[in-house]
């Protein structure tokens, strides 16, 4: 279990912890939230051991290893393969040894603890990961240096995610990763048999892998069981008794302070008042839960929608040179469409989005648009092109050549950069403020047809939140690209892939594509070293020494069965009742969804009893 006690740490004036304290169980999966810039990764500096603390402790077992992603992105000639191997330090230690020992009895120690820790199924094990992460058998043998910064990240990932340490500490994990990358990390970190405490703004990720929920808020630390979901409920919940609490401590408080003050000064009375004053001393003030201002997004619609379709594409390509990325395109777009725009990296997504926006022009074939659309672009990367040197004003103010300066600012306000906030240097904006200022210069004239690029990079959860009830709000149409699951369940009514050169509709869900990704990546549970190792393992062990194990397992198996087929009879039992069906109808058919899901449970039981009884039979002579 690790422990922190009463942590203290300030940043210049800011307080990031105020005599924080929390117990964080083992093997517990626990998502680290809390507004951007309240001290989240400051607390993982502490724990790791690069930063301590002002005052109080950070208990940590002894033999408990972390893993984290270093900030710098790996590089050099090495192999990806080979880098995400190297990470297992006792396996490449023992490697080495193996080549140059000569001491029979070392030699055996070393094959031993080889095996014992999966050595040999290691290869497979890295590759099994890098291929989730997006990386091919060619792409696995190329060196670092030939990958971009942020698939050099994705490598880092990996890497840390093969070393299978005890406790894993992962910030914005899913920041350099597609939709795909992020579904199948999703589904790693959901079978992890260590303990996982990871920052992040995703919703999905936080409610698929989160047993517990850490909340940094006002520089103190809440433990709460349960996923995201399950935390805001709770919070909502205690946020109301609170509430309720604290108005009637404060009319309580009120009543006395009154008596106080009508009969301090009279002598019958002045020990009954006295009395009061010690009451309201002793009385500890209830604080009520307030939730931190969230500025809204403001994205105005077009104010004169076109007649339909806005665009229409006929056997269209698009490339760069004379390269096509993308053929055969025969695709139309209504005036409200909603689509969310699927696909690995380098598939084609920004080629896409480019051709659609106007950006780039068609190889062959016809793209027709309305004479008077307006498209607005908002991608991630052109955050980082905007001029430091201005500030929101300045930038607003471009767009508004002419307009009184009241009109500006008040512009200004609407985007999120009310008062001063909008003459800040570009350069001292966060970069959530980034974003929302190149959303609102990319949506200025109230485009129709949006196209967002990777929106929610940067936003903390309530601000994805925001962003969603104005896309939602927004009345032309969508187009999104977006690692973030909950984001296109919340806004994309039709979803498109972009593959193999094409992009067509996708016939499905979100949960539907969840399940192609991961049946195309090989995702199963988690697979770490020793007894858990993927592949060849370590040797079988005899017979006799498994008799006992699988004895027991059997046993349980049988006795899960017989439970099983008790309860099945009195759901029966229940359901053939007289009259059941016309006295409680809703109940009956809560009964009849229970049966299935006993039925269901009982073939995977007696499906495991067979194959435990299979193995314990003898072998044959």
């Amino acid at each position: 279990m690790l422990h922190l006690n009463e942590l203290t740490f300030r940043l210049g004036p800011r307080v990031l912890f105020d005599k924080a304290t929390a117990a964080l169980p083992e093997r517990a999966h626990i998502g680290f939230v809390g507004r951007n810039g309240a001290g989240k990764t400051t607390l993982f500096n502490m724990i790791a051991g690069d930063l301590s603390p002002d005052s109080g402790t950070i208990s940590v077992p002894r033999q408990m290893k972390l893993g984290r992603v270093e900030q710098e992105a790996p590089g050099g000639p090495t192999s990806l393969l080979d880098f995400v191997l190297s990470a297992d330090i006792e396996r490449a230690a023992l490697l080495t040894e193996a080549e140059t020992a000569s001491d029979p009895h070392r030699i055996a120690d070393i094959q031993t603890r080889l095996a014992d820790i999966g050595a040999h199924a290691a290869p497979s094990r890295a590759a099994h990961i890098l291929a989730g992460l997006g990386f091919d058998h060619e792409a696995q043998g190329r060196p670092l240096s030939e990958f971009s910064g942020g698939w050099r990240m994705r490598v880092a990932l990996a890497a840390v995610l093969f070393s299978a340490p005890d406790l894993l500490l992962l910030d914005e994990p899913t920041n350099y990763l597609d939709l795909e990358g992020t579904l199948w990390l999703i589904d790693y970190l959901a079978h992890y048999p260590a303990t996982i405490l990871v920052i992040s703004h995703d919703r999905d990720l936080l409610d698929a892998v989160a047993d517990h929920i850490l909340h940094l808020d006002q520089a103190k630390l809440t433990l709460w069981r349960g996923n995201y979901a399950s935390f805001e409920r709770q919070r909502r919940e205690q946020q109301a008794v609170q509430t309720k609490q604290k108005k009637k401590q404060d009319a309580q408080r009120a009543h006395l302070q009154a008596f106080v003050d009508r009969f301090r000064a009279k002598a019958t009375k002045a020990k009954q008042a006295q009395a009061r004053l010690k009451m309201l001393a002793k009385m500890e003030p209830i604080a009520a839960i307030v939730d931190g201002e969230v500025l809204p997004f403001h994205l105005p619609s077009p104010q004169k929608p076109l007649r339909p379709p806005i665009l229409r594409m006929e056997n269209a390509a698009a490339g760069y040179g004379s390269a096509p990325v993308l053929q055969k395109l025969s695709l139309t777009i209504a005036e409200d469409d909603r689509i969310g725009l699927l696909g690995a990296n380098g598939n084609g997504k920004s080629t896409f989005a480019k051709l659609v926006a106007g950006r780039l022009e068609a190889m062959s074939g016809t793209v027709t648009r309305s004479a008077k659309l307006d498209v607005g672009f908002f991608a991630q990367h052109q955050v980082d092109d905007l001029n430091e040197a201005t500030t929101p004003y300045q930038c607003v103010a471009e767009l508004m050549r002419g307009s009184p300066e009241a009109k500006i600012r008040a512009r200004c306000a609407q985007i999120g950069f009310p008062n001063v906030k909008a003459d800040t240097k570009v350069a001292l904006l966060s970069g959530g403020e980034k974003a929302r200022l190149l959303m609102g210069l990319a949506t200025f004239n109230g485009p129709h047809l949006l196209i967002l690029d990777e929106p929610t990079n940067h936003l903390d959860i309530d601000s994805r939140a925001a962003l969603i009830e104005a896309i939602n709000d927004y009345e032309g149409a969508v187009m999104l690209i977006s690692h973030d699951r909950y984001l296109l369940d919340a806004c994309a009514d039709q979803l498109w892939v972009v593959g193999d050169g094409r992009v067509a509709p996708f016939d499905g869900t979100m949960d539907d594509y969840t399940r192609l990704v991961l049946s195309s990546r090989g995702a199963t549970p988690v697979q770490t070293r020793g007894d858990r190792a993927n592949g060849e393992a370590t040797p079988p062990a005899p017979r006799a020494a498994k008799a006992a194990p699988l004895k027991k397992r059997i046993a349980a198996a049988e006795e899960k069965m017989a439970k099983l087929q008790d309860l099945l009879a009195r759901v029966d039992a229940a359901l053939g009742a007289p009259g059941a069906f016309a006295a409680k109808p809703e109940q009956v058919a809560q009964l009849a969804r229970q049966r299935g899901d006993l039925e269901r449970a009982l073939a995977a039981v007696e499906e495991d009893w067979l194959q435990l009884s299979a193995e314990a039979q003898p072998a044959p002579r």
